[in-house]
């Protein structure tokens, strides 16, 4: 499994979380157990490999830090969605952003460019065009305000 394939994955399990309200750590485990993860390959190519341990360990840090920082990156998220309420956006373009959101600020071994261009790709793949367009102007914005924060 590629960290692209990963990362995809980790937008299904924060989407589903955000239904269920599931601790992290059970959506996780209940998800990847052998039984579960063979029945969803039949509907997603996503799920014809398995994770490998650090891929298991990069969905835990990811799928529990957007849990716990929900509200922060929604803050984020309708910072820059200028026009939109954050609850007027799908789930899933909500997971998408937060997802990318969290790994700029809080995972390391990922590029800004990197997070938002797999954010991107993410949502068109689920939402469309026109929202792998909407995905991009606000983290974009995101990022380059980060940018200027740093230069100051």
């Amino acid at each position: 499994m590629t960290r692209a394939n990963a990362r995809e994955l980790a937008v299904h399990l924060i989407y589903g979380r955000d239904f269920t309200g599931e601790e992290p750590e059970q959506v996780v485990s209940v998800r990847l157990a052998k039984e579960y993860y063979a029945k969803l390959s039949e509907e997603n190519d996503v799920y014809t490999e398995r994770p490998t341990r650090p891929q298991i360990a990069y969905l835990d840090k990811v799928v529990s830090g957007v849990a716990n920082r929900t509200e922060e990156l929604n803050e984020q998220i309708q910072k820059y969605s200028i026009g939109w309420d954050v609850s007027r956006i799908s789930r899933l373009t909500r997971a998408v952003m937060q997802l990318a959101m969290f790994e700029i600020l809080y995972v390391e071994d990922v590029p800004t460019g990197v997070a938002v261009s797999e954010a991107v790709r993410i949502a068109k793949k689920y939402d469309g065009d026109d929202t792998g367009s909407f995905v991009n102007g606000i983290l974009g914005s995101f990022a380059r305000s980060l940018t200027a924060e740093a230069a100051q």
